[in-house]
């Protein structure tokens, strides 16, 4: 045990003893955390280094890491097919790089020497075969697949018939960007053919939305502290929401939108991901495989909602933010007469004993009033109240964990109002990233990245949670078609449509106010 003494500034000559006990090494959820991580040597391969993605997220999340020091010895290859050389590569990412916060000239020149280009098609065996000499020697290799899902195949085959599914006798490591599949059935057909030349290991399948602070948060929340998991379950939780809301709408990006929609482009990974870690059991130590079996366990256990359970929508045209926007089917490359959904809220329940009877409720839109993300948790009311002369009834205690923006935690308590009568308000006790950090939050690139890089598949998904989760949306899909769900539509910058409201207000309950 350590005693430390702390001097409190606001209070002059006022001092605090502290006394700090180590955790005990005993702790199972101990085992498996690395104190330092930083990339061995190696090499990363970015098909579609040409793209929006590539250039948006993974090269500045790269320089970030760079500046940082966590890649010290690290090549950069990127593969496309444009006619591009070195020259033009490092000019086009330069000026990526230029509105990042770490942006440096000369660090920028150095970050810059890391990157060679590779020109060929991805159908081309040559290829890949050519592909080795610009491998590092003696270093680890990744893969990532940074190019729409109808290429992968064609990739994943050319890297095995080459041979590349190793190097120099060690295995190397693919990531796949999301979506992993559009069903059920073409995600385990795509599995299938990756397991052809690559073993589960060696697969990290990227969800981004795992690679924020406050989702990985959830694990340190739950199973760090003892106050809170004791009464995570269906005896004190009344229910649970689950929000992913934006302000944009599909920008530019119709082609996809059209064949994915908001309940195949956000609840099948993001949505379902964060119930899994809202709601699965203690792992056995904190390590990939482990919090993998749990959250699989999870997913498995989600009951179908009925189809007066789920609504869907579409958002029209209106004004948002003092500016006209366009309806979702007057956007380009929209089909006019499209019933693809831009807005879904379901009911849900997972059967485990610890939460059978606690309903969970999934949010998702476009062009919605605010950007949020967050999962609430509604614990029940206290079952008897005393304060009779107090105007209100005590309220529910409401846990909100914040994904983005303003990243933190919020309790609501009920508190007695200062004055002479019981006088019962809500308050809020507050968790704030910002204020109690220095340290800017890392973007979820960078971590996701490292990780891949270190090879630590802690917030990588496995094939069973994919295929879990496909199975899911695929039965929602099935019965909202069965049974002729309609497609509803709801105004820019409000809440959703009004029959999304109905699925609480029926159950005497009501969403949280974006």
């Amino acid at each position: 045990m350590t005693t430390y003494l702390f001097y409190i500034p606001r209070y002059p000559r006022r001092y605090v003893f502290c006394y700090i006990i180590p955790m005990s090494r005993s702790s199972p959820l101990e085992l498996g955390l690395s104190v330092k991580k930083e990339a061995p040597p190696c090499t990363l391969v970015i098909f579609g280094i040409t793209g929006n993605l590539a250039r948006i997220k993974l090269v500045p999340a790269l320089y970030a890491l760079y500046v940082k020091g966590f890649l010290p010895e690290t090549r950069i290859v990127g593969f496309a097919r444009r006619p591009w050389d070195d020259a033009t590569l490092k000019r086009t990412m330069e000026e990526a790089l230029k509105g990042q916060t770490l942006y440096r000239e000369d660090r920028a020149a150095s970050f810059l020497t890391t990157m060679t280009y590779h020109q060929a098609t991805f159908d081309d065996p040559e290829g890949y075969r050519t592909l080795a000499s610009r491998l590092l020697p003696g270093g680890e290799v990744i893969f990532y697949l940074a190019t729409p899902p109808q290429n992968y195949p064609e990739i994943i085959e050319g890297l095995g018939e080459a041979g590349l599914s190793s190097f120099e006798g060690k295995p190397v490591r693919l990531v796949i960007e999301k979506p992993f599949g559009r069903d059920l059935e073409s995600a385990g057909e795509l599995n299938r053919l990756i397991r052809r030349w690559f073993g589960e290991e060696q697969i990290f399948r990227i969800d981004h939305y795992l690679g924020k602070e406050t989702v990985q948060n959830l694990l340190s929340f739950r199973f760090g502290n003892g106050i809170f998991e004791p009464v995570l379950n269906n005896r004190y939780v009344d229910h649970i929401q689950i929000t992913v809301a934006e302000k944009i709408g599909v920008e530019g990006r119709a082609n996809y939108y059209e064949q994915a929609g908001a309940l195949r482009d956000m609840v099948q990974n993001h949505l379902l991901q964060i119930l899994a870690l809202t709601m699965m059991e203690p792992p056995l130590r904190f390590e990939a495989e482990a919090i993998r079996d749990e959250k699989v366990k999870v997913l498995r256990a989600l009951a179908p909602p009925q189809p007066r359970e789920v609504v869907r929508a579409q958002y029209t045209a209106g004004v948002l933010d003092g500016a006209f926007v366009p309806g979702y089917r007057e956007e380009p490359g929209v089909d006019p007469s499209s019933t693809t959904e831009t807005f879904v809220a379901l009911r849900t329940e997972v059967r485990t004993w610890r939460w059978t009877g606690v309903p969970v409720y999934l949010r998702t839109g476009k062009r919605l009033a605010r950007k949020v993300s967050e999962v609430s948790i509604h614990f029940r009311r206290v079952p008897h109240t005393f304060f009779w002369e107090a105007p209100l009834e005590p309220g529910e205690n409401v846990l909100v964990v914040r994904i983005q923006p303003d990243e933190g935690m919020s309790l609501r308590v009920n508190v007695k109002r200062p004055g002479y009568r019981m006088d019962l308000r809500p308050a809020w006790l507050e968790f704030d990233y910002e204020r109690s950090f220095a340290e800017d939050l890392p973007e979820a690139y960078e971590r996701l990245l490292l990780d891949a890089l270190i090879g630590d598949a802690v917030l990588y998904t496995r094939a069973d949670e994919v295929e879990a989760s496909w199975s899911f949306v695929d039965e929602v899909r099935r019965g909202w078609e069965e049974a002729g769900v309609p497609i509803h539509e709801y105004a820019p910058g409000s809440a959703g449509p009004r029959e999304a409201r109905y699925l609480l207000s029926r159950e005497g309950r009501r969403w949280r106010i974006l």
